[in-house]
C-alpha cells in the first residue's frame, strides 16, 4: 500500500509563501494595526548584514524670525539620526511521527499548514513581548511608563481614569494609541467592571474586545503576578512596529527530509525564518548579544535598546497597576 510522505505533499515554495501569509492573518499584532508590513521593509529583512539601519530626518527647531525691511534671514539647518533594527533568525524542525494522524484528512498539506502557521503565529507573539520588555526596560524609556502599582488601596487599580493618565505620557499625540496588550485576568477584571466591549465582525466567529475603543490584544505572556495582583500593559499606536519578512538564497525556508535508517522511517519538515520585529523609534544597540541572532533573552535585555525618537513620536507606552 503506498504511504503518503510529508514530502509528497509539500512543495517548499508555494508552502513557505502559505505559512508566510497566514501567520501575518493569524497574528494579532498586524490585525490591530500596531505594526506595518510593506515591500519596503520586507526589502530591508532581506538585505545583507544582520543589522538595519534606517536613516531619518530629525524634526525642526527653532523659533521663526520677525519680518523686517532689511537684513537678512537666519538659515537654519535638519539633522539626522538613524534608527536601528535587528534582524531575526529562527527555525524550527517537526518528525513525521507527531503529524502522522494529519496525513489521513482530506487536506493534509492544509492540515500541517495550520499547525505550523499557529505555531509561528504564537512564536511572533513571544519575540514581540520579550522585545517590548527588553525596550521598556532600557533606561532612555522611563518617561514612557506609567507605574501606580505601588499605590496604595485603590490608587494602584487599573481604572478608566488611570488608563487616561497613562494615555496622556503621549500629549498631544495620545489620539494615535489603538490597542493594547493584556493578560486574560487583567480582561476579565475589566469586563467584570463592564469597561469592555465586545465586537463580532459579520461572518467571523469570535468577538473582538474593545477597551474605551481600544483594540484589546490578549496574551497570558503578558507580566501578572497572581500573588500581588500587579500586571502590566503595553499600549500602542498604529504602525508602531516595523514588520519585515526577508529571504536568503543561502537559507532555505522550507526543508523536507527522511531518515531512511530509522527502523519503520521517519519523515521530517524543517522551517526557517529571517524577519525584523522593530519598535520605530528605539533602536538595537547590540551591547549583549552571544550569538549570530538575540534570543528572546537577549530581545528583553534593556541594555540593547536606546531612544532615539523624540519620546511621543514612539507610539508605545507601559502601564503597571494592580487589579486587586
Amino acid at each position: 500500500m503506498p504511504i503518503t510522505r510529508i514530502g509528497d505533499i509539500i512543495q517548499p515554495e508555494i508552502f513557505t509563501n502559505y505559512v508566510t501569509q497566514r501567520t501575518m492573518e493569524l497574528s494579532n499584532v498586524l490585525n490591530s494595526g500596531i505594526a506595518t508590513n510593506d515591500a519596503e521593509f520586507n526589502a530591508l529583512a532581506s538585505g545583507p548584514n544582520t543589522l538595519v539601519n534606517m536613516p531619518y530626518f530629525n524634526d525642526l527647531t527653532g523659533d521663526s524670525e520677525v519680518m523686517s525691511d532689511d537684513g537678512s534671514l537666519t538659515p537654519g539647518k535638519i539633522g539626522t539620526s538613524k534608527d536601528v533594527a535587528r534582524k531575526q533568525g529562527r527555525a524550527k524542525a517537526w518528525g513525521a511521527n507527531g503529524l502522522s494522524a494529519l496525513l489521513s484528512g482530506a487536506d493534509p498539506m492544509g492540515a500541517i499548514g495550520n499547525l505550523v502557521t499557529n505555531y509561528w503565529a504564537r512564536d511572533r507573539q513571544k519575540v514581540l513581548l520579550s522585545t517590548l520588555k527588553g525596550v521598556f526596560s532600557s533606561a532612555s524609556m522611563a518617561k514612557k511608563i506609567h507605574d501606580i502599582s505601588g499605590e496604595t488601596d485603590a490608587g494602584a487599580l487599573f481604572t478608566a481614569n488611570s488608563f487616561l493618565d497613562a494615555v496622556q505620557i503621549m500629549g498631544d499625540a495620545k489620539d494615535s494609541l489603538a490597542a493594547i496588550t493584556m493578560h486574560s485576568a487583567v480582561e476579565t477584571y475589566l469586563a467584570k467592571l463592564q469597561l469592555i466591549e465586545y465586537v463580532q465582525p459579520a461572518g467571523q466567529p469570535v468577538r473582538i474586545p474593545y477597551f474605551m475603543g481600544k483594540r484589546v490584544i490578549v496574551d497570558d505572556g503578558m507580566p501578572y503576578d497572581t500573588a500581588t495582583g500587579v500586571a502590566e500593559t503595553y499600549i500602542f499606536g498604529q504602525g508602531a512596529l516595523a514588520w519585515g519578512n526577508g529571504k536568503h538564497p543561502n537559507i532555505i525556508e522550507t526543508e523536507t527530509d527522511r531518515d531512511t535508517m530509522a527502523s519503520s522511517g521517519e519523515d521530517f519538515l524543517i522551517n526557517r525564518n529571517i524577519f525584523m520585529l522593530h519598535p520605530r523609534g528605539v533602536k538595537w544597540t547590540e551591547s549583549a548579544v552571544a550569538g549570530d541572532f538575540p534570543t528572546n533573552t537577549e530581545l528583553a535585555t534593556g541594555s540593547n535598546w536606546e531612544l532615539v525618537y523624540e519620546p511621543k513620536a514612539v507610539r508605545m507606552v507601559d502601564f503597571k497597576f494592580k487589579i486587586k
